[in-house]
């Protein structure tokens, strides 16, 4: 599974994003992230896990959703691939 988050900060570096991931979802473990830029005014990245438990990746997910981090308002979803 995956995890979605937009509206990065532009120049967050992806150790960053990992920390905050990991803050709040200490087991999981992040195998990639894939950084998604658009345009650029609201950067995004997806983050690959490697077998999260059941409805881990749901929980951080609706806690980081909305959260005010580094001036943004953060857009978290998780995908299933």
């Amino acid at each position: 599974m995956k995890l979605w988050i937009g509206n990065i900060a532009p120049g967050t570096p992806d150790e960053l994003v990992r920390e905050l991931v990991r803050k709040y979802a200490p087991d999981l473990e992040c195998t990639n992230i894939q950084r998604v830029e658009g345009d650029g005014s609201r950067p995004a990245a997806v983050l690959e896990f490697a077998d999260p438990p059941l409805g881990k990746l749901e929980a951080v997910s609706m806690r980081l959703n909305g959260m005010f981090w580094k001036e943004r308002a953060l857009v978290v979803q998780t995908l299933i691939r």
